[in-house]
Protein backbone atom coordinates (compact mmCIF):
# COMPACT_ATOMS: atom_id res chain seq x y z
CA UNK A 1 0.00 0.00 0.00
CA UNK A 2 0.85 3.50 -1.08
CA UNK A 3 0.52 6.74 0.96
CA UNK A 4 2.08 9.61 0.60
CA UNK A 5 2.56 11.86 4.14
CA UNK A 6 4.14 15.26 4.26
CA UNK A 7 4.06 15.74 8.11
CA UNK A 8 5.32 12.74 9.69
CA UNK A 9 3.57 12.26 12.62
CA UNK A 10 4.92 9.81 15.48
CA UNK A 11 2.08 7.74 17.22
CA UNK A 12 3.27 8.26 19.97
CA UNK A 13 1.42 11.84 19.51
CA UNK A 14 -1.14 10.44 18.07
CA UNK A 15 -2.31 8.40 21.30
CA UNK A 16 -1.64 11.66 23.39
CA UNK A 17 -4.56 13.02 21.81
CA UNK A 18 -6.87 10.46 22.86
CA UNK A 19 -8.10 9.86 26.29
CA UNK A 20 -9.26 6.37 28.19
CA UNK A 21 -10.85 8.38 30.84
CA UNK A 22 -13.95 11.55 29.98
CA UNK A 23 -11.92 14.13 32.10
CA UNK A 24 -8.17 14.17 32.12
CA UNK A 25 -5.78 12.80 29.06
CA UNK A 26 -3.14 10.10 30.21
CA UNK A 27 0.21 11.24 30.01
CA UNK A 28 2.00 9.28 27.48
CA UNK A 29 5.50 10.29 28.68
CA UNK A 30 5.49 7.77 31.28
CA UNK A 31 4.32 4.90 29.31
CA UNK A 32 7.37 3.16 28.86
CA UNK A 33 7.66 3.57 32.19
CA UNK A 34 4.23 2.23 33.88
CA UNK A 35 3.50 0.06 30.53
CA UNK A 36 -0.61 1.17 30.66
CA UNK A 37 -0.66 4.52 29.26
CA UNK A 38 0.49 6.87 32.08
CA UNK A 39 -2.00 5.07 34.71
CA UNK A 40 -0.07 4.52 37.65
CA UNK A 41 -2.37 1.17 38.31
CA UNK A 42 -1.30 -2.02 40.21
CA UNK A 43 -2.83 -4.02 37.70
CA UNK A 44 -1.82 -4.24 33.86
CA UNK A 45 -4.63 -2.67 31.49
CA UNK A 46 -5.26 -4.63 28.38
CA UNK A 47 -5.16 -2.49 25.39
CA UNK A 48 -6.60 -2.83 21.71
CA UNK A 49 -5.07 -0.25 19.25
CA UNK A 50 -7.14 0.36 15.67
CA UNK A 51 -5.29 2.23 12.72
CA UNK A 52 -7.25 2.64 9.27
CA UNK A 53 -5.81 4.31 6.94
CA UNK A 54 -7.90 5.64 3.81
CA UNK A 55 -6.73 7.65 0.89
CA UNK A 56 -8.77 10.09 -0.83
CA UNK A 57 -7.49 11.76 -4.38
CA UNK A 58 -7.63 15.34 -4.79
CA UNK A 59 -5.14 18.10 -6.27
CA UNK A 60 -3.53 18.26 -3.24
CA UNK A 61 -3.54 14.57 -2.53
CA UNK A 62 -4.42 13.79 0.98
CA UNK A 63 -4.27 11.01 3.38
CA UNK A 64 -6.93 10.63 6.32
CA UNK A 65 -5.80 8.41 9.12
CA UNK A 66 -8.15 7.07 11.44
CA UNK A 67 -6.45 6.33 15.13
CA UNK A 68 -8.75 4.02 17.79
CA UNK A 69 -7.92 3.11 20.94
CA UNK A 70 -9.91 1.13 23.49
CA UNK A 71 -8.73 -0.20 26.94
CA UNK A 72 -10.15 -2.71 29.42
CA UNK A 73 -8.54 -3.03 33.01
CA UNK A 74 -8.19 -6.02 34.78
CA UNK A 75 -11.16 -5.01 37.25
CA UNK A 76 -13.18 -4.68 34.30
CA UNK A 77 -13.52 -1.16 33.53
CA UNK A 78 -13.39 -0.06 29.82
CA UNK A 79 -12.28 3.24 27.88
CA UNK A 80 -11.04 4.56 24.80
CA UNK A 81 -11.26 7.40 22.01
CA UNK A 82 -10.30 8.10 18.49
CA UNK A 83 -8.74 10.29 16.35
CA UNK A 84 -8.80 11.40 12.99
CA UNK A 85 -5.96 12.98 11.14
CA UNK A 86 -5.89 14.83 7.64
CA UNK A 87 -2.54 15.60 6.36
CA UNK A 88 -1.04 16.72 2.74
CA UNK A 89 1.52 14.52 1.90
CA UNK A 90 4.10 13.97 -1.01
CA UNK A 91 4.38 10.07 -2.07
CA UNK A 92 6.86 7.21 -1.28
CA UNK A 93 6.40 3.82 -0.44
CA UNK A 94 5.41 2.97 3.31
CA UNK A 95 7.15 -0.43 2.96
CA UNK A 96 10.22 1.16 2.28
CA UNK A 97 10.81 3.68 4.75
CA UNK A 98 8.97 3.88 7.93
CA UNK A 99 9.95 6.81 10.07
CA UNK A 100 11.96 6.26 13.09
CA UNK A 101 8.61 8.06 15.19
CA UNK A 102 6.15 5.89 13.97
CA UNK A 103 7.86 2.88 15.01
CA UNK A 104 6.28 1.52 18.22
CA UNK A 105 7.47 0.61 21.51
CA UNK A 106 8.43 -3.16 22.03
CA UNK A 107 5.43 -3.71 23.93
CA UNK A 108 3.74 -3.37 21.03
CA UNK A 109 5.78 -5.93 18.66
CA UNK A 110 1.99 -8.30 18.37
CA UNK A 111 1.29 -5.70 15.53
CA UNK A 112 -0.38 -7.55 12.39
CA UNK A 113 -0.63 -5.41 9.31
CA UNK A 114 -3.22 -6.35 7.02
CA UNK A 115 -4.67 -3.91 3.94
CA UNK A 116 -6.42 -1.12 5.61
CA UNK A 117 -6.04 -1.99 9.65
CA UNK A 118 -3.32 -2.80 12.24
CA UNK A 119 -4.24 -4.14 15.02
CA UNK A 120 -1.66 -3.87 18.30
CA UNK A 121 -2.18 -6.59 21.12
CA UNK A 122 -0.58 -5.40 24.51
CA UNK A 123 -0.96 -8.05 27.19
CA UNK A 124 1.16 -10.43 27.87
CA UNK A 125 4.32 -8.63 27.53
CA UNK A 126 3.37 -5.92 29.69
CA UNK A 127 1.70 -8.26 31.94
CA UNK A 128 4.38 -10.40 32.37
CA UNK A 129 6.94 -7.66 33.12
CA UNK A 130 4.80 -6.26 36.03
CA UNK A 131 4.85 -9.30 37.51
CA UNK A 132 8.26 -9.94 37.67
CA UNK A 133 8.25 -6.64 39.42
CA UNK A 134 5.73 -7.36 42.23
CA UNK A 135 7.92 -9.12 45.28
CA UNK A 136 7.38 -12.65 45.62
CA UNK A 137 5.55 -12.39 48.77
CA UNK A 138 2.84 -10.06 47.49
CA UNK A 139 2.19 -12.88 44.91
CA UNK A 140 1.92 -15.29 47.63
CA UNK A 141 -2.39 -16.15 47.43
CA UNK A 142 -3.68 -13.58 50.06
CA UNK A 143 -6.49 -16.46 51.13
CA UNK A 144 -3.33 -18.55 52.25
CA UNK A 145 -1.83 -15.11 53.89
CA UNK A 146 -5.49 -15.84 56.62
CA UNK A 147 -4.81 -19.43 56.85
CA UNK A 148 -1.48 -19.13 57.78
CA UNK A 149 -2.39 -16.43 60.61
CA UNK A 150 -5.10 -18.47 61.96
CA UNK A 151 -2.36 -21.21 61.89
CA UNK A 152 -0.31 -19.09 64.20
CA UNK A 153 -2.64 -17.66 65.93
CA UNK A 154 -3.60 -21.35 67.16
CA UNK A 155 -0.19 -22.20 68.02
CA UNK A 156 0.46 -19.73 70.32
CA UNK A 157 -3.43 -20.96 71.44
CA UNK A 158 -2.29 -23.98 72.95
CA UNK A 159 1.06 -22.38 73.61
CA UNK A 160 -0.26 -20.18 76.38
CA UNK A 161 -2.73 -23.14 77.22
CA UNK A 162 -0.51 -25.87 78.01
CA UNK A 163 2.58 -24.06 80.24
CA UNK A 164 0.27 -24.11 83.28
CA UNK A 165 0.39 -27.55 82.83
CA UNK A 166 4.12 -27.51 83.29
CA UNK A 167 4.40 -24.56 85.83
CA UNK A 168 1.96 -25.82 88.22
CA UNK A 169 4.41 -28.08 89.72
CA UNK A 170 6.81 -25.27 90.96
CA UNK A 171 4.05 -23.09 91.46
CA UNK A 172 2.33 -25.60 93.85
CA UNK A 173 5.04 -26.11 95.65
CA UNK A 174 5.42 -22.64 96.13
CA UNK A 175 2.35 -21.88 97.28
CA UNK A 176 1.49 -25.15 98.80
CA UNK A 177 -1.52 -25.93 96.95
CA UNK A 178 -3.11 -29.54 97.45
CA UNK A 179 -4.44 -31.36 94.49
CA UNK A 180 -7.79 -30.42 95.21
CA UNK A 181 -6.54 -26.94 94.22
CA UNK A 182 -4.73 -27.68 91.61
CA UNK A 183 -7.19 -29.23 89.84
CA UNK A 184 -9.10 -26.39 90.72
CA UNK A 185 -6.98 -23.91 89.43
CA UNK A 186 -6.74 -26.25 86.20
CA UNK A 187 -10.73 -26.19 85.43
CA UNK A 188 -10.52 -22.55 85.81
CA UNK A 189 -9.24 -22.02 82.14
CA UNK A 190 -13.09 -23.93 80.79
CA UNK A 191 -15.18 -21.79 82.95
CA UNK A 192 -14.54 -18.69 80.49
CA UNK A 193 -13.96 -20.94 77.89
CA UNK A 194 -17.55 -22.37 77.91
CA UNK A 195 -18.87 -18.95 77.73
CA UNK A 196 -17.65 -17.11 74.87
CA UNK A 197 -18.02 -20.55 72.68
CA UNK A 198 -21.69 -19.23 71.41
CA UNK A 199 -21.37 -15.51 72.02
CA UNK A 200 -18.01 -15.55 70.10
CA UNK A 201 -19.78 -17.40 66.66
CA UNK A 202 -22.04 -14.65 67.11
CA UNK A 203 -19.75 -11.49 67.46
CA UNK A 204 -17.84 -13.17 64.90
CA UNK A 205 -20.89 -13.79 62.24
CA UNK A 206 -21.99 -10.35 62.77
CA UNK A 207 -18.84 -7.94 62.86
CA UNK A 208 -16.44 -10.16 61.10
CA UNK A 209 -13.58 -12.59 62.04
CA UNK A 210 -10.81 -10.18 61.93
CA UNK A 211 -12.17 -8.35 64.96
CA UNK A 212 -13.01 -10.83 67.25
CA UNK A 213 -10.27 -13.14 66.70
CA UNK A 214 -7.36 -10.11 66.92
CA UNK A 215 -9.58 -9.26 70.52
CA UNK A 216 -9.42 -13.34 71.59
CA UNK A 217 -5.57 -13.36 70.98
CA UNK A 218 -5.02 -9.91 72.99
CA UNK A 219 -7.14 -10.78 75.49
CA UNK A 220 -5.43 -14.27 75.92
CA UNK A 221 -2.20 -12.96 75.76
CA UNK A 222 -2.68 -10.14 78.48
CA UNK A 223 -4.18 -13.01 80.80
CA UNK A 224 -1.01 -14.99 80.44
CA UNK A 225 1.43 -12.14 81.21
CA UNK A 226 -0.71 -11.61 84.47
CA UNK A 227 -0.85 -15.04 85.30
CA UNK A 228 2.00 -14.78 87.84
CA UNK A 229 1.26 -11.67 89.29
CA UNK A 230 -2.07 -12.99 89.90
CA UNK A 231 -0.58 -15.85 91.51
CA UNK A 232 1.58 -14.15 93.73
CA UNK A 233 -1.52 -11.83 94.92
CA UNK A 234 -3.85 -14.93 96.18
CA UNK A 235 -5.89 -18.11 94.51
CA UNK A 236 -8.95 -15.97 94.12
CA UNK A 237 -7.03 -13.48 91.97
CA UNK A 238 -5.68 -16.62 89.63
CA UNK A 239 -8.89 -18.58 89.02
CA UNK A 240 -10.34 -14.87 87.62
CA UNK A 241 -7.11 -14.69 85.18
CA UNK A 242 -7.82 -18.29 83.98
CA UNK A 243 -10.87 -17.74 83.75
CA UNK A 244 -10.51 -14.94 81.88
CA UNK A 245 -7.96 -16.33 79.44
CA UNK A 246 -10.40 -19.10 78.94
CA UNK A 247 -13.02 -15.88 77.66
CA UNK A 248 -10.45 -15.04 75.14
CA UNK A 249 -9.65 -18.40 73.58
CA UNK A 250 -13.06 -19.40 73.38
CA UNK A 251 -14.01 -16.58 70.86
CA UNK A 252 -10.97 -18.34 68.53
CA UNK A 253 -12.31 -21.21 66.88
CA UNK A 254 -15.84 -19.59 65.91
CA UNK A 255 -13.67 -16.71 64.98
CA UNK A 256 -11.72 -18.78 62.58
CA UNK A 257 -14.56 -20.63 61.27
CA UNK A 258 -16.19 -17.57 59.90
CA UNK A 259 -13.27 -16.28 58.13
CA UNK A 260 -12.28 -19.40 56.42
CA UNK A 261 -15.72 -19.64 55.12
CA UNK A 262 -15.19 -16.46 53.06
CA UNK A 263 -11.84 -16.73 52.32
CA UNK A 264 -11.25 -20.28 51.18
CA UNK A 265 -12.93 -21.91 48.54
CA UNK A 266 -14.97 -25.22 49.14
CA UNK A 267 -11.90 -27.55 46.90
CA UNK A 268 -9.54 -26.05 49.71
CA UNK A 269 -11.58 -25.90 52.39
CA UNK A 270 -10.49 -29.43 53.87
CA UNK A 271 -6.36 -28.81 54.01
CA UNK A 272 -6.71 -25.09 54.85
CA UNK A 273 -8.88 -26.10 57.95
CA UNK A 274 -6.29 -29.04 58.76
CA UNK A 275 -3.76 -26.74 58.83
CA UNK A 276 -5.07 -24.17 61.29
CA UNK A 277 -6.09 -27.19 63.60
CA UNK A 278 -2.42 -28.65 63.40
CA UNK A 279 -1.16 -25.34 64.60
CA UNK A 280 -2.80 -26.10 68.23
CA UNK A 281 -1.03 -29.54 68.00
CA UNK A 282 1.99 -27.86 67.51
CA UNK A 283 1.18 -24.98 70.21
CA UNK A 284 0.88 -28.10 72.39
CA UNK A 285 4.53 -29.43 71.64
CA UNK A 286 6.50 -26.26 71.44
CA UNK A 287 4.37 -25.36 75.10
CA UNK A 288 5.61 -28.96 76.49
CA UNK A 289 8.83 -28.78 74.33
CA UNK A 290 10.14 -25.23 76.01
CA UNK A 291 8.47 -24.54 79.34
CA UNK A 292 10.60 -26.95 81.57
CA UNK A 293 13.50 -25.14 80.01
CA UNK A 294 12.44 -21.75 80.91
CA UNK A 295 11.67 -23.10 84.30
CA UNK A 296 14.72 -24.77 84.76
CA UNK A 297 16.99 -21.33 84.17
CA UNK A 298 14.88 -18.61 84.40
CA UNK A 299 11.53 -19.77 86.53
CA UNK A 300 8.19 -20.53 86.06
CA UNK A 301 6.98 -17.00 85.87
CA UNK A 302 9.41 -16.71 82.56
CA UNK A 303 6.97 -19.11 80.87
CA UNK A 304 3.76 -16.84 80.92
CA UNK A 305 5.95 -13.99 80.65
CA UNK A 306 7.24 -14.95 77.29
CA UNK A 307 4.64 -17.12 75.72
CA UNK A 308 2.09 -14.30 76.66
CA UNK A 309 4.44 -11.38 74.69
CA UNK A 310 4.38 -13.05 71.46
CA UNK A 311 0.82 -12.33 70.77
CA UNK A 312 1.91 -8.48 70.88
CA UNK A 313 4.31 -9.76 67.44
CA UNK A 314 1.24 -11.73 66.13
CA UNK A 315 -1.21 -8.59 66.55
CA UNK A 316 0.83 -6.25 64.48
CA UNK A 317 0.94 -8.44 61.55
CA UNK A 318 -2.80 -9.02 61.88
CA UNK A 319 -3.70 -5.95 61.74
CA UNK A 320 -2.00 -4.88 58.93
CA UNK A 321 -2.29 -8.45 56.55
CA UNK A 322 -5.86 -9.65 57.62
CA UNK A 323 -9.51 -8.46 56.25
CA UNK A 324 -12.94 -10.30 57.49
CA UNK A 325 -13.80 -10.77 53.64
CA UNK A 326 -12.52 -10.70 50.51
CA UNK A 327 -14.91 -7.65 49.69
CA UNK A 328 -12.95 -5.41 52.59
CA UNK A 329 -9.06 -5.65 50.72
CA UNK A 330 -8.28 -3.46 48.50
CA UNK A 331 -4.86 -5.15 47.75
CA UNK A 332 -6.49 -8.47 46.80
CA UNK A 333 -5.81 -9.45 43.46
CA UNK A 334 -8.43 -10.06 40.66
CA UNK A 335 -7.76 -13.47 39.82
CA UNK A 336 -8.04 -14.54 43.41
CA UNK A 337 -11.13 -12.42 44.33
CA UNK A 338 -12.81 -14.36 41.08
CA UNK A 339 -11.88 -17.59 42.28
CA UNK A 340 -13.02 -16.76 45.72
CA UNK A 341 -16.23 -15.24 44.83
CA UNK A 342 -16.80 -18.17 42.67
CA UNK A 343 -17.86 -19.92 46.03
CA UNK A 344 -18.79 -16.63 47.89
CA UNK A 345 -21.59 -16.45 50.31
CA UNK A 346 -24.03 -13.67 50.31
CA UNK A 347 -22.39 -10.34 50.42
CA UNK A 348 -25.28 -9.13 53.46
CA UNK A 349 -24.11 -9.15 56.88
CA UNK A 350 -25.51 -11.30 59.30
CA UNK A 351 -27.97 -9.28 61.54
CA UNK A 352 -29.93 -11.68 63.15
CA UNK A 353 -29.17 -15.05 64.02
CA UNK A 354 -32.47 -18.08 63.24
CA UNK A 355 -31.83 -19.93 66.15
CA UNK A 356 -35.02 -22.41 65.61
CA UNK A 357 -34.46 -22.60 62.28
CA UNK A 358 -31.06 -23.80 63.03
CA UNK A 359 -31.65 -26.02 65.93
CA UNK A 360 -34.80 -27.55 63.46
CA UNK A 361 -32.30 -28.58 61.07
CA UNK A 362 -31.14 -32.33 61.53
CA UNK A 363 -27.39 -31.79 60.19
CA UNK A 364 -26.97 -28.99 62.92
CA UNK A 365 -28.00 -31.66 65.87
CA UNK A 366 -25.21 -34.35 63.67
CA UNK A 367 -22.88 -31.89 64.28
CA UNK A 368 -23.19 -31.24 67.57
CA UNK A 369 -23.65 -34.93 68.95
CA UNK A 370 -20.95 -35.96 66.66
CA UNK A 371 -18.69 -33.29 68.28
CA UNK A 372 -19.22 -34.43 71.58
CA UNK A 373 -18.58 -38.21 70.98
CA UNK A 374 -15.52 -37.01 69.03
CA UNK A 375 -14.45 -34.96 72.27
CA UNK A 376 -14.60 -37.39 74.72
CA UNK A 377 -12.12 -39.28 73.68
CA UNK A 378 -9.82 -36.81 72.59
CA UNK A 379 -9.61 -34.71 75.86
CA UNK A 380 -9.45 -38.35 77.93
CA UNK A 381 -6.93 -39.63 76.13
CA UNK A 382 -5.23 -36.24 75.72
CA UNK A 383 -5.49 -35.65 79.64
CA UNK A 384 -5.01 -39.08 81.04
CA UNK A 385 -2.28 -40.39 78.98
CA UNK A 386 0.70 -39.50 81.33
CA UNK A 387 -1.25 -41.04 84.19
CA UNK A 388 -1.72 -44.44 82.07
CA UNK A 389 2.08 -44.01 80.92
CA UNK A 390 2.79 -44.11 84.35
CA UNK A 391 0.63 -46.66 86.05
CA UNK A 392 0.54 -49.08 83.16
CA UNK A 393 3.34 -48.79 81.42
CA UNK A 394 5.50 -47.96 84.34
CA UNK A 395 6.80 -45.01 82.67
CA UNK A 396 8.76 -42.18 84.94
CA UNK A 397 7.02 -39.00 84.73
CA UNK A 398 9.94 -37.44 82.92
CA UNK A 399 9.55 -40.39 80.05
CA UNK A 400 5.49 -39.95 80.49
CA UNK A 401 6.01 -36.22 79.37
CA UNK A 402 8.00 -37.29 76.17
CA UNK A 403 5.87 -39.53 75.08
CA UNK A 404 2.64 -37.21 75.27
CA UNK A 405 4.54 -35.08 72.73
CA UNK A 406 4.15 -38.32 70.56
CA UNK A 407 -0.05 -38.07 69.54
CA UNK A 408 0.13 -34.02 68.90
CA UNK A 409 3.11 -34.51 66.02
CA UNK A 410 1.01 -37.50 64.75
CA UNK A 411 -2.23 -35.62 64.76
CA UNK A 412 -0.27 -32.33 63.01
CA UNK A 413 1.01 -34.86 60.39
CA UNK A 414 -2.04 -37.01 59.59
CA UNK A 415 -4.53 -33.62 60.02
CA UNK A 416 -2.98 -32.03 57.16
CA UNK A 417 -2.72 -35.78 55.53
CA UNK A 418 -6.66 -36.29 55.37
CA UNK A 419 -7.02 -32.67 54.52
CA UNK A 420 -4.80 -33.04 51.33
CA UNK A 421 -7.11 -36.61 50.51
CA UNK A 422 -10.56 -34.74 51.36
CA UNK A 423 -9.58 -31.86 49.18
CA UNK A 424 -8.15 -34.19 46.17
CA UNK A 425 -11.73 -36.59 46.44
CA UNK A 426 -13.97 -33.05 46.34
CA UNK A 427 -11.76 -31.79 43.04
CA UNK A 428 -12.09 -35.35 41.38
CA UNK A 429 -15.69 -34.94 41.69
CA UNK A 430 -17.09 -36.91 44.53
CA UNK A 431 -19.76 -35.01 46.76
CA UNK A 432 -19.20 -32.87 49.53
CA UNK A 433 -21.55 -35.34 51.46
CA UNK A 434 -19.77 -38.63 50.72
CA UNK A 435 -16.39 -36.83 51.99
CA UNK A 436 -17.18 -35.71 54.74
CA UNK A 437 -19.00 -39.36 55.86
CA UNK A 438 -15.55 -41.10 54.67
CA UNK A 439 -13.39 -38.48 56.21
CA UNK A 440 -15.15 -38.86 59.87
CA UNK A 441 -16.18 -42.56 59.63
CA UNK A 442 -12.28 -42.52 59.96
CA UNK A 443 -12.12 -40.22 62.41
CA UNK A 444 -13.95 -42.41 64.70
CA UNK A 445 -13.53 -45.77 63.92
CA UNK A 446 -9.95 -45.49 63.58
CA UNK A 447 -9.30 -44.58 67.81
CA UNK A 448 -12.12 -46.89 68.53
CA UNK A 449 -10.30 -49.60 67.03
CA UNK A 450 -6.75 -48.98 68.61
CA UNK A 451 -8.26 -48.32 71.74
CA UNK A 452 -9.67 -52.17 71.54
CA UNK A 453 -6.05 -53.20 70.83
CA UNK A 454 -4.89 -51.73 74.24
CA UNK A 455 -5.87 -54.35 76.59
CA UNK A 456 -4.19 -57.29 73.85
CA UNK A 457 -0.57 -55.79 73.77
CA UNK A 458 1.91 -56.42 76.24
CA UNK A 459 4.78 -54.14 75.63
CA UNK A 460 4.97 -50.59 76.37
CA UNK A 461 6.07 -49.82 72.78
CA UNK A 462 3.09 -51.31 71.39
CA UNK A 463 1.07 -49.24 73.46
CA UNK A 464 2.52 -46.05 72.78
CA UNK A 465 1.69 -47.20 69.09
CA UNK A 466 -1.37 -47.76 69.63
CA UNK A 467 -1.99 -44.29 70.96
CA UNK A 468 -0.20 -42.53 68.32
CA UNK A 469 -2.29 -44.47 65.42
CA UNK A 470 -5.60 -43.62 67.39
CA UNK A 471 -4.65 -40.18 67.41
CA UNK A 472 -3.58 -39.76 64.16
CA UNK A 473 -6.67 -41.43 62.86
CA UNK A 474 -8.52 -39.14 65.38
CA UNK A 475 -7.53 -36.04 63.77
CA UNK A 476 -8.99 -37.01 60.38
CA UNK A 477 -11.86 -35.47 61.81
CA UNK A 478 -10.46 -32.19 60.97
CA UNK A 479 -11.70 -33.12 57.30
CA UNK A 480 -15.06 -34.41 58.32
CA UNK A 481 -16.89 -32.29 61.51
CA UNK A 482 -14.73 -29.53 61.25
CA UNK A 483 -14.80 -29.01 58.07
CA UNK A 484 -18.84 -29.17 57.93
CA UNK A 485 -19.72 -26.12 59.68
CA UNK A 486 -18.87 -24.06 56.65
CA UNK A 487 -20.46 -26.77 54.22
CA UNK A 488 -23.89 -26.24 55.72
CA UNK A 489 -24.28 -23.06 56.79
CA UNK A 490 -21.69 -20.63 55.65
CA UNK A 491 -22.97 -17.34 56.99
CA UNK A 492 -23.68 -18.92 60.35
CA UNK A 493 -20.53 -20.96 60.50
CA UNK A 494 -19.41 -18.99 63.55
CA UNK A 495 -23.04 -20.14 65.48
CA UNK A 496 -22.58 -23.69 64.48
CA UNK A 497 -19.03 -24.21 65.63
CA UNK A 498 -19.88 -22.02 68.93
CA UNK A 499 -22.60 -24.75 70.00
CA UNK A 500 -20.75 -27.73 68.72
CA UNK A 501 -17.75 -26.91 70.84
CA UNK A 502 -19.85 -26.41 73.66
CA UNK A 503 -21.00 -29.72 73.30
CA UNK A 504 -16.73 -30.81 73.03
CA UNK A 505 -16.00 -28.65 75.99
CA UNK A 506 -18.98 -30.29 78.08
CA UNK A 507 -17.86 -33.86 76.86
CA UNK A 508 -14.48 -32.66 78.26
CA UNK A 509 -15.37 -31.56 81.38
CA UNK A 510 -17.95 -34.68 81.89
CA UNK A 511 -15.42 -37.12 80.51
CA UNK A 512 -12.29 -35.86 82.41
CA UNK A 513 -14.23 -36.61 85.51
CA UNK A 514 -16.39 -39.74 84.63
CA UNK A 515 -12.71 -41.29 84.09
CA UNK A 516 -11.46 -40.25 87.47
CA UNK A 517 -14.51 -41.73 88.93
CA UNK A 518 -14.31 -45.13 86.65
CA UNK A 519 -11.03 -45.36 87.47
CA UNK A 520 -11.55 -45.66 91.21
CA UNK A 521 -14.44 -48.29 90.70
CA UNK A 522 -12.73 -50.10 87.10
CA UNK A 523 -10.13 -50.31 85.52
CA UNK A 524 -8.33 -48.76 82.35
CA UNK A 525 -10.26 -51.32 80.12
CA UNK A 526 -13.64 -49.44 81.56
CA UNK A 527 -12.42 -46.11 80.69
CA UNK A 528 -11.81 -47.43 77.12
CA UNK A 529 -14.71 -48.91 76.47
CA UNK A 530 -16.97 -46.10 77.17
CA UNK A 531 -15.01 -43.93 74.51
CA UNK A 532 -15.23 -46.80 71.93
CA UNK A 533 -19.17 -47.00 73.11
CA UNK A 534 -19.30 -43.08 72.06
CA UNK A 535 -17.11 -43.40 68.95
CA UNK A 536 -19.50 -46.30 67.51
CA UNK A 537 -22.72 -44.23 68.45
CA UNK A 538 -21.55 -41.16 66.65
CA UNK A 539 -20.48 -43.05 63.46
CA UNK A 540 -23.79 -44.21 63.09
CA UNK A 541 -25.57 -40.28 64.14
CA UNK A 542 -22.79 -39.32 61.50
CA UNK A 543 -23.98 -41.20 58.61
CA UNK A 544 -27.23 -40.89 59.40
CA UNK A 545 -27.99 -37.21 59.13
CA UNK A 546 -24.92 -35.31 58.37
CA UNK A 547 -24.57 -33.86 54.82
CA UNK A 548 -22.24 -31.40 52.83
CA UNK A 549 -25.32 -29.96 50.99
CA UNK A 550 -26.05 -25.89 52.60
CA UNK A 551 -29.06 -26.01 54.44
CA UNK A 552 -28.97 -22.44 55.61
CA UNK A 553 -28.69 -19.62 53.32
Amino acid sequence: MNCSLSNTMSARALLSSLSLTPKTPPDISAQKRNHCLGFKHKYPFHFRIRVQLSSQQSQQERCHVNFRVSARSSSGERGGGKVRADVKSEPYDISDSIPESVKFEEAMDGAVLGKKELELELDSESESEIESSVPWWEQFPKRWVIVVLCFSAFLLCNMDRVNMSIAILPMSAEFNWNPATVGLIQSSFFWGYLLTQIAGGIWADTVGGKMVLGFGVVWWSIATILTPIAAKIGLPFLLVVRAFMGIGEGVAMPAMNNLLSKWVPVAERSRSLALVYSGMYLGSVTGLAFSPFLIQHYGWPSVFFSFGSLGTVWIAVWLSKAHSSPLDDPELRPEEMKLIMTNSVSKEPVKTIPWRLILSKAPVWALIVSHFCHNWGTFILLTWMPTYYNQVLKFNLTDSGLVCVLPWLTMAFSANFGGWIADTLVSKGLSVTTVRKIMQTIGFLGPAFFLTQLSHVNSPAMAVLCMACSQGTDAFSQSGLYSNHQDIAPRYSGVLLGLSNTAGVLAGVFGTAATGYILQHGSWDDVFKVSVGLYLFGTVVWNLFSTGEKILD
